[in-house]
């Protein structure tokens, strides 16, 4: 399965990148096997949504916590998509 991002590996942390040109549908609700810590460095609109909750908008300057397992997606916005995230070590 192609992934809908690239990934840049640098020491600890991913930077994460999604087309501006992504199709909605590539963006799937799953779960991740660790813990991740994200932030938004570009992007205008885009969503995170984890389960049972309503979608919140990535602000710039804000941590956003994944619990390891747990179900979540995202909702595209307008223009490319680029996140800094931080794993950790709780496998």
């Amino acid at each position: 399965m192609v992934k809908p991002y690239d990934d840049q590996r640098h020491e600890d942390t991913i930077l994460r990148t999604f087309s501006e040109d992504l199709n909605e549908e590539e963006l799937i609700w799953h779960r991740d096997k660790r813990t991740r810590e994200v932030s938004l460095i570009a992007g205008e609109g885009w969503k995170l949504q984890m389960d049972n909750r309503l979608p919140e908008e990535l602000k710039r300057g804000k941590l956003y916590t994944i619990p390891k397992m747990e179900y979540h997606r995202l909702i595209k916005g307008t223009g490319q998509l680029v996140l800094k995230i931080w794993e950790k070590n709780d496998e």
